[in-house]
């Protein structure tokens, strides 16, 4: 379709709103009006040229085949489509025969809506149509708004046609009323100070997109095709897909099914109706969260594209996925092994804060499996930055990257430009997976830098202000395509330009994560201060210090005074200490409130620093340099007064009094015996020498085959990301930690049980080229060239001769 003709289509329906709605709604609300109108008019376009033979279809069934109940095949075929109106009515005819009666124009608009078929009264249900004609009748504005869609100065049918001075108006096609829909989406999102654009992708991100899906098929296409969308929005990617399918590689025997699910009711309906106008099956597109229900559950499909929100929250939804920390949708739930080669059950599940790799996880879970005789599946899907790098190892977002990377069905990831998509102006990547890769491609994996690949554009359009053009697209598929490195080029001023592109190997983007310790080193002594913080729970710690400040051992009362004697005082003083808490902005969950409130609580706290206080009388107050002497004076006394503590009690108290101090001698956790098959076992599971157990923790007591182990000092734990391969070779833990570790801090050593296995890919390491600054001279030289022109302007203004002046 022309450009300035589709301009001005959308311009029309636009101005429909403030020529028509302006007192009858607010202007945020337009788009609830027009939106279901147009595809209205639509739907109502492609079934007047049919709609004597439907009435008649009508006709037959009632009068001569004596139907209760219609048959809606024969209606579909007399309409021509999946689709029809049984009413004898038309928008146009309804404007036709109108009077000034507003109640006869709303029983028949009534009469003509209820007379679709179900599968556009479920469109008109999502829309609230009916409510809104409603609204718009007994306001006066319906039969105005009716005019306005059924004018002969816009064309909405797939028909060319005249208007009343004789100009032609092209035809609408399907991908042109796709255009109008998303045009006007896009400017009510806009003119709401909402995000434009939120419901669909730039038409050239999709053509890249289905470049890179069926390009590297085209010879291999199956007749019998299908194409999934998961987050659909109003169906760009599917009737694109459909659309470069039928245009590039068409067949006559080809059958292209589309499937998709849309979790917003009126992009839901656009995208339903856009199939229904299109000949597709509209009962592919499901309408719901894609994440609380897996709708598709028994279907595979050969391509799957899609852009899914990112940054978006789906914490309401973990219930249906997730029972406490056990995932409970097998979609996200995957198996990897661990250090040690161990499979294990993994959560695939990333933060709830951003839920666009479930997405990617639902779609490769909807995967053909080639080895079933299926040729596989291939995906396209838009992520921004956070999916390549964010999450530790282990984490929910690593083990998906891991996940795909390890089982080699990633295949490629493009860097897109700033600022391509309307709703947003960060750095976009398409991911391209495949499970049944070509063998020059199994085992690697391409990363394409395009984000200097671009046109600017005359005007922005949301954070829009560039797109591509045709022959980038054709750069980027060529890049891909030959699956080559690629050097990126530099300009005149040495500035990059133009794409680049690597190839690396799957275990490139791997790391192990190990845990390095440092043995903890305490110095201890007993003094009042350091016990008096017994008395208080450290969850609620500031109030009950305060409190105690205040009422003393009244706190330990069970009755309270007068009112209140039958409560403790400390319900007798519930409402003024939560006051105060609400005063010092001190926020109180229910566990912490009935801590603070709980008499046996304050009890069980002050026995304890009472326990404390009888240790110091008896061990004293002077300071130890070893921790564990200390420790063993207290476990003696404790003994001798037949005190049982519980481990976190005495904990508490050895904490209180104790502190970090790298003077100090190391505190020792236990002396283990290690001989014969024990010990084989250990060092062929750590793979190394008896002399080099104190790299894993384990140093010689002395005494044949004892090891002593230390604590670790948990704020000086470090970890290291020790990569995969290092120069194309495998990275030895042991070897790492030797030469990168140990020079720097001797008594460190490997917590090697710890060690997590972690994904990432970061474009910056790998397409980032340093620019070395400017010598000073340069710098210089612009800088005094400034300052000449700056005079010689300040002259002209000031109509000086500044030779004169200087002379």
């Amino acid at each position: 379709m022309d450009h300035s003709v589709h301009n001005k289509l959308v311009s029309f329906i636009w101005n429909i709103a403030d020529d028509c709605l302006r007192d009858v709604y607010v202007r945020g609300k337009y788009r609830d009006v027009i939106l279901p109108m147009v595809v209205l008019r639509r739907l109502d376009t492609l079934l007047e040229p049919t709609k004597d033979a439907v009435l008649e279809e009508v006709r037959f069934q009632k009068e001569e085949m004596h139907a209760t109940e219609l048959d809606e095949e024969p209606l579909k075929e007399a309409s021509g489509y999946v689709f029809y109106n049984v009413s004898k009515w038309t928008l146009r005819s309804l404007y036709s025969t109108a009077t000034n009666n507003r109640q006869i124009l709303l029983a028949n608009f009534e009469e003509y809506l209820n007379g679709f078929s179900t599968n556009v009264l479920e469109i008109i249900e999502r829309f609230e149509l009916k409510s809104k004609i409603q609204h718009m009748a007994n306001k006066d504005v319906l039969l105005d708004v009716v005019e306005k869609f059924v004018s002969p100065k816009i064309n909405l049918t797939p028909s060319d046609a005249f208007d009343p001075d004789g100009y032609k108006l092209p035809a609408l096609s399907n991908l042109g009323m796709g255009y109008v829909f998303e045009e006007l989406i896009r400017k009510f999102n806009e003119e709401n100070n909402e995000e434009a654009g939120e419901h669909f992708t730039p038409r050239e991100v999709i053509e890249l997109m289905t470049h890179l899906v069926f390009d590297p098929v085209k010879d291999n296409l199956p007749l019998t095709l299908t194409v999934y969308d998961p987050a659909c929005g109003s169906g760009g990617m599917l009737t694109e897909s459909q659309n470069f399918i039928e245009d590039k590689y068409p067949s006559d025997n080809r059958d292209i099914y589309l499937y998709g699910k849309e979790i917003n009711d009126e992009t839901y309906a656009i995208c339903k109706s856009d199939m229904m106008i299109k000949g597709n099956n509209p009962e592919n597109i499901k309408v719901g969260s894609t994440l609380s229900t897996d709708e598709f559950a028994s279907n595979r499909f050969d391509f799957m594209l899609s852009n899914p929100p990112y940054g978006k929250s789906w914490a309401s939804e973990q219930k249906h996925i997730k029972e406490g920390s056990e995932v409970i949708d097998p979609r996200f739930k995957i198996t990897l092994k661990d250090y040690w080669g161990n499979f294990e059950d993994c959560d695939a599940t990333p933060r709830s804060s951003d839920g666009q790799l479930l997405f990617l996880m639902e779609m490769a879970s909807k995967m053909k499996d080639p080895s079933g005789g299926s040729k596989g599946s291939r995906i396209a899907s838009v992520h921004n930055g956070s999916s390549l790098f964010t999450g530790d190892a282990g984490s929910g977002e690593s083990n998906i990257r891991r996940y795909l990377i390890e089982n080699d069905w990633l295949e490629a990831i493009v860097q897109l430009p700033n600022n391509l998509f309307y709703n947003t102006g960060i750095t976009t990547y398409i991911w391209v997976l495949n499970n049944n890769k070509p063998e020059d491609r199994r085992g690697k994996v391409q990363l394409i830098d395009a984000s200097l690949l671009y046109r600017k554009l005359r005007k922005n359009l949301g954070n829009k202000n560039c797109e591509f053009a045709p022959e980038h697209i054709q750069e980027i598929t060529r890049t891909y395509l030959e699956c080559a490195a690629v050097e990126r080029q530099l300009d005149d001023s040495n500035d990059p330009v133009g794409i680049a592109s690597q190839v690396f190997r799957n275990e490139d983007f791997g790391y192990h994560k190990v845990i390095i310790e440092r043995p903890d080193r305490r110095k201890a002594q007993f003094s009042e201060e350091r016990i008096a913080g017994l008395r208080f729970d450290k969850q609620v710690s500031e109030v009950m210090e305060h409190l105690y400040a205040e009422h003393g051992d009244k706190l330990y009362d069970k009755t309270g005074h007068g009112k209140d004697s039958k409560q403790s005082f400390l319900k007798s003083i519930e409402k003024p200490v939560m006051e105060w808490c609400e005063d010092n902005n001190i926020s109180l969950n229910a566990k912490a409130k009935a801590k603070l409130l709980d008499v046996k609580r304050w009890e069980s706290l002050k026995a304890l620093y009472e326990i404390a206080r009888d240790l110091m009388g008896t061990i004293g107050e002077g300071e130890f340099n070893d921790f564990n002497q200390f420790k063993a004076q207290v476990d003696d006394e404790l003994k001798v007064r037949k005190v049982k503590l519980s481990a976190t009690e005495k904990n508490s108290i050895l904490n209180a009094v104790s502190w970090y101090d790298e003077s100090a001698e190391k505190v020792v956790k236990k002396v283990v015996k290690l001989t014969g098959d024990k010990l084989d076992e250990l060092l062929h599971r750590y793979d190394c020498t008896q002399e080099q157990l104190p790299d894993y923790g384990l140093y010689p007591a002395g005494k044949s085959n004892e090891f002593i182990t230390y604590e670790s000092n948990s704020d000086l734990r470090d970890g290291e990301f020790i990569p995969l391969l290092t120069d194309g070779e495998q990275q030895g833990i042991h070897q790492y930690f030797l030469e990168e570790v140990k020079p720097h801090v001797a008594e460190a050593w490997i917590n090697l049980d710890s060690t997590k296995i972690g994904y990432e890919i970061s474009f910056n390491r790998y397409f980032y080229r340093h620019k070395p600054l400017r010598s000073l001279d340069e710098v210089a030289q612009d800088i005094i060239g400034l300052e000449q022109k700056a005079e010689g302007l300040i002259a002209q203004i000031l109509g000086v001769d500044i030779q004169q002046v200087q002379g």
